[in-house]
């Protein structure tokens, strides 16, 4: 066929799929048209890729045995090449993804253009997908469409993405009616309270996957920052106001207490002794009067006082001791009246008194119903704890499984790199029997030669 056609070039594999950080050779196989070339040039380069546009040059291999390593691959790309055993070999150490696209292997040979000069073979470099990241765009307010959306940045093959929807008792739930997914992006049609959840994101490729989770709280839309504001400074309006008539009518309270006190304490206390007669001379002219006084009154009381004991005092000597005597009955009269005002004032003190207790006692009524929400609160977040224990249990499951999948991993790298060393001895032993076969070739044709010549 080659004698026929010329040059035939074929590659070991169409795919190789190897792991981030790992060393891979790819073999290239020709055929020439002749056996015997005095030139020959092989060119290993990798196809342009989507991103850059540029075209990868690992290196080139001349007949004479030199080699051309390109810049970017000095010391990372090695060629070997056995040219009786018509096969190129291209070694690349701790590949990453620069090196994952198409790699062509060209043969140039003069005079043998025709056939199949070049043929490729597709590396895939394999890396798990990197922790994704959730996003939310739109408003998440009733009535409103928004998008949930998950990306890896890293991830070969592309990894496929998945969402999942669990409620505050982690179970999962199904999504709302006209919910899409694609792409890692779900769409979420006219969300309302019922569409708040727990949302979970896994992003998957062969080699392995990474999750993100996200709280979704759908609010109404008349939550918002400026509607917050308004009701906050009218609450704080309000109790400015309240504080203020409270202190007012605290004032008031006190200004009557001090009123009320001042008129329990307009009393007038005395005491009058009748007057002593002189029993030596028998004058009933000089009378001793001792008067003990003690006012408590304004100034004009005070006068009066003066001025009905002046009086009393004049009339001594005119109207005699039962003049005083009514008198005195009289002011005791009066007293009695203003004790009598000062009980009323004390009842109806004692009154007000029991309605503040009234009062005070409903406060602590209130107190007590907020003290008994309070503590259903704290009932429920010791709930949301213990549910939010159970959920980092199962995410440290999760962690220990994925640990075990990692030494999994690497029981295979371990056992795919005993296979390649094996391979690469039978590939050896190939190329020693191979190396003998052309040896006894030559000796036949010697022989061949020989015997032509003896004939």
């Amino acid at each position: 066929m080659s004698a026929s056609f010329g040059l035939e070039v074929t590659m070991s594999q169409a795919t190789i799929e190897v792991a981030r950080g790992d060393d891979v050779t790819l073999t290239c196989n020709f055929k020439p048209k002749k056996n015997e070339n005095n030139l020959v040039i092989i060119t290993w380069t990798g196809d342009a890729d989507e991103t850059s546009g540029q075209k990868v040059l690992f290196g080139n291999y001349y007949s004479n045995g030199n080699t051309d390593i390109g810049s970017d691959y000095k010391g990372k790309a090695f060629i070997e090449t056995d040219l009786t055993a018509k096969a190129s070999k291209l070694t690349l150490k701790e590949v990453t993804l620069k090196e994952s696209r198409s790699i062509r292997c060209f043969v140039q040979i003069p005079g043998d253009i025709e056939g199949k000069s070049s043929d490729t073979t597709f590396l895939l470099v394999q890396v798990a997908p990197s922790r994704p990241v959730c996003k939310v765009k739109g408003t998440a307010e009733y009535g409103h469409n928004i998008n949930l959306t998950c990306v890896s940045e890293e991830g070969s093959p592309t990894p496929t993405y998945k969402w999942e929807r669990y409620d505050f008792r982690d179970v999962i739930q199904a999504f709302p009616i006209k919910t899409t997914e694609k792409d890692g992006v779900l769409s979420l049609v006219n969300v309302s309270m019922e569409t708040s959840g727990y949302y979970i994101c896994e992003s998957t490729n062969k080699v392995g996957s990474a999750k993100c989770n996200m709280t979704l709280t759908v609010m109404p839309p008349s939550m918002n920052f400026a509607t917050i504001g308004i009701v906050a400074g009218c609450v704080v309006g309000a109790i400015v106001i309240i504080i203020v008539i409270i202190c007012c009518c605290r004032r008031r309270k006190q200004k009557q207490k001090l009123k009320d006190y001042e008129m329990e304490n307009q009393v007038v206390e005395y005491e009058d002794k009748p007057p002593v007669e002189n029993a030596e001379d028998g004058n009933t002219d000089n009378v001793a009067i001792s008067e003990d006084r003690t006012y408590k009154a304004g100034s004009d009381d005070l006068k009066n006082h003066y001025d009905d004991r002046r009086g009393s005092r004049d009339n001594l000597n005119e109207g005699g001791r039962d003049d005083l005597r009514d008198r005195y009955d009289d002011r005791r009269d009066r007293y009695d009246d203003r004790r009598g005002s000062r009980d009323d004032l004390r009842d109806r003190y004692d009154d007000r008194r029991d309605r503040y207790d009234d009062r005070r006692g409903s406060r602590d009524d209130l107190r007590d119903r907020y003290d008994e929400r309070r503590g259903s609160r704290d009932d429920l977040r010791d709930r949301y704890d213990d549910r939010r224990g159970s959920r980092d249990d199962l995410r440290d499951r999760y962690d220990e499984r994925r640990g075990s999948r990692d030494d999994l991993r690497d029981r295979y790298d371990d056992r795919r790199d005993r296979y390649d060393e094996r391979r690469g001895s039978r590939d050896d032993l190939r190329d020693r029997y191979d190396e003998r076969r052309g040896s006894r070739d030559d000796l036949r044709d010697r022989y061949d030669d020989q015997r032509d010549l003896y004939r």
